[in-house]
This record gives structure tokens, sequence and C-alpha cells, in this order.
């Protein structure tokens, strides 16, 4: 299904299509969508699997060709972020002034800017629409409840038929040696099997564990392809906040892994670092529950998402009219401090790329994303703590779906600066 097959209608779990009616309130342009098939975080492994020959893939992002490639994926690491922390970064930022040819500096995040729909689309090579992962929970149709897309899979959903595409992983593992080293925890994740499965899993319980086990791995294989998941930046910035001592320790735990990476991985592997998202910092007076709002719940049957990117799926009988009246009171409380738009406008937009089928009911009905410092709660369906949470992500700023993107040819054991593409 292309971008304008669902534009005229669609429909909510289990209810009637909403056919396009009357103009609705206006409200901020939305942003252009991620530069998908070009420039985004979907192009990254099967441009990576490219470089090294493997058959069926394309170097979109002009990356020189190698035997080896070790992507290392940060969660959390935001284009602006590391910008901003530089000083923090020795090694990476010795390696953004080296300079990287053709290879762009930056790419785009998936949308929504969040790990579900980032993490899938890097696995698959797909955006969003494709691969199905179209935000932290959003309903499942079949079920017509809220499933989390992350760690705590509902029972009812298995994993390989929400994303059935084959990912890169699979695909490459015909023709190269394909590892993933991350956390134990994350070798048989439903997250994993959907969008992240094939090849081989190397687990290590610490950084230094980890890039041990991975300059073992590809110092026996003659052509390789790995994907390094790096985890500690995105809990920091959750809990503490991107501005935050503890986000900055872990950005130099981060810089120190990846040196380590050049210093121990075969001479003449290409090393590349990237994010899924970036994040901005929402203070706890911007934190705000919406249920409270009658008018911002009405004619609404499940809340879904992230608290900056928010799906609302409307009842049966909403109706056209009621769409209508649910955006208008959006807008009318929250002004230019937000995107309120509809699934119809976000798929004729391209936010999502092109949208299967079995995909389009996953899409709220409605979706409202944040502007500015702001987070969006519906406090009767998540847990206290919940707005505890100070770094946040999920929307279409340029703070949240910028990530890195950095090159480098590893030094190995012979040499400890990063050689110059």
């Amino acid at each position: 299904m292309g971008a304008d097959s669902t534009a005229g209608s669609t429909s909510g779990p289990g209810g009637p299509a909403l056919t396009t009616g009357p103009a609705l309130p206006s409200g901020p342009a939305l942003p252009s969508p991620p530069a998908y098939g070009r420039k985004s975080i979907a192009e990254v492994f099967g441009s990576a699997a490219a470089s090294i020959g493997v058959p069926g893939f394309e170097n979109r992002l002009s990356l020189p060709p190698a035997r080896r490639v070790c992507v290392v994926l940060a969660d959390g690491l935001g284009r602006q972020l590391l910008k901003q922390r530089a000083a923090h970064t020795p090694f990476l930022r010795s390696v953004l002034q080296s300079g990287q040819g053709e290879v762009p500096a930056g790419i785009d995040a998936a949308f929504p800017s969040t790990t579900a729909a980032s993490l899938a689309s890097f696995g698959t090579g797909r955006s969003a629409g494709q691969h199905g992962m179209v935000g932290y929970d959003v309903v499942d149709p079949d079920q017509d409840r809220v499933v989390n897309m992350l760690s705590n899979w509902d029972d009812g959903v298995d994993p390989r038929r929400w994303q059935p595409l084959p990912t890169v992983f699979e695909r490459a593992a015909e023709h190269a040696d394909v590892s993933t080293v991350a956390l134990p925890r994350f070798s048989d994740s439903a997250m994993t099997q959907a969008a992240l499965r094939g090849g081989r899993f190397i687990a290590g319980t610490t950084a230094h564990a980890r890039t041990a086990a991975a300059a073992e791995a590809m110092a026996g294989a003659e052509s390789a392809l790995m994907y390094f998941y790096v985890h500690e930046l995105d809990k920091a910035g959750h809990r503490y906040g991107a501005a935050s001592s503890q986000w900055e320790h872990q950005l130099e735990e981060l810089d120190a892994t990846v040196s380590r990476l050049n210093s121990t991985l075969p001479p003449g592997t290409t090393v590349l670092v990237t994010g899924d998202h970036g994040m901005v910092d929402v203070p706890e007076s911007r934190r705000l529950d919406y249920s409270a709002a009658p008018a911002l719940i009405e004619g609404v049957r499940h809340t879904a998402g992230e608290p900056r990117m928010v799906h609302l799926y409307l009842e049966e009988d909403a109706g056209e009219a009621g769409r209508s009246r649910l955006l208008a009171a959006w807008r009318a409380r929250f002004g230019e401090r937000i995107w309120a738009f509809t699934r119809e406008e976000a798929i004729a937009a391209g936010l999502f790329g092109d949208v299967r089928d079995a995909v389009g009911p996953r899409i709220g009905d409605v979706m409202i994303a944040a502007r500015d410092a702001l987070a969006l709660y519906d406090t009767r369906r998540v847990p206290a703590r919940a707005l505890e949470v100070v770094g946040q992500h999920g929307s279409l700023t340029k703070a949240e779906r910028e990530v890195p993107l950095l090159c480098f040819s590893a030094a190995g054991k012979t040499g400890s600066k990063a050689r110059r593409r």
C-alpha cells in the first residue's frame, strides 16, 4: 500500500472507515519525512552489507569497500547532543574532525523517533510502515488492545507474524559472518525475534567483555558484518536527563568503547557509529496528564505511543465529526506546542514510508507530536512512575530525529588512531 492509497479512508480497530470530510482546523505544518531509501537508519546495515560485497544490497550511504564492518548503535545518541558534548568524546571528536569522504555525517531516525521503530528499520532496512513497529506501544487490531513493541510484548502477539519481512541479518548471513553483540537478555527477546533475527548472538555483560568478544569474533572471519548495541546512554537519559552528569558519564564510556574497538578490531575494519534517536529533557512541570481533560479523550477508545508521540484510536461510532472535534480540542489546548494530525495525513506525508495493509490499522486515528519540551500521559493506562522520566523522544523535532553517522577504519593493534578514509 503506497503513501497515497489510504489517504481517502481507513478504519479504526474494528470500526468503520473514516472518510475524508470537511477541512479540519489547521495547525503547524508537518516537517518533512525521514529520508527513507536515501539517508536514514534503514539504510545503515544494508549499505554495510553491500560494502563487503553481499549481493542484493545497495550501498546508499557510500561506505568504503571493506572485508569487515562493525556497526555500533548507541541507543539515544542524537546528533545534536553529540555536537553539544564533543568535549566529552575525544575519540569520536577526532573521527569527526578527520572527515569521512562521501559518507554522510548525519542521518534520520525512523518515525516515530523511538527505539522500536528505528531498531526495526535498522534490522529490516524498511520504514515503519513496512515492518509494522509504529510506536513504543500500539493497538493490535486483531485483539483490540494496546501491545508493547519493545520489552513487554503481549503473549497474544507472535513477533515473527507481526514483522514477517526478512531482516538484513537473515539475508546477509548466507554470504558473510553476521553477528550481534549485546547484553545476554537481548539474545532471544521478542524485539530480536521480530526485527533483528539472523546471524549469531555474542553476549557480554560489560562493555569491556563485549568489545573483547567483538574483536575475537571479527578476527576469525574472512567477511564479517557485526551489530554492536550500546544501551546505557539511553537508560541514563531517561532516568536523569541528557543534561545530567550521569548521561555525560555514559557518553564518555561510549567514547572509550569505540576507542577500544578501534584498537582491537582487525586493521581496516570499517567502524560505523550511529544512534536510533535523539533526546530532549522535559521538566516535571511539563509532564502532563491529558486524560484529566475530558475534551482530549472524548470518543477515544485506546491511547498508545510515546509521551511525545501519542496515538489516539477512536471508538467505532466516533466518525469524522468526532475526529474533527478531537483534533480541534487538542489544537485549542496546546496550540503551536504540538503537531496534531490524522493517520491519513501522516501516511500521505510519508512519515511512515509506504504502509502495508496490515500495518495501517495499528496507527492511531489521530496523532499528537510534541514540538516543545512537553510530555503527554494517560495516567489511566500508565503507572505514576512513568511521569518520572526526564529524557524523552518520539516526536519530529531535529533533536529527536537526527542521529550521527561516523565512519572510520579501525587501526587495530598496530596503531591507536583511527585511520582516515
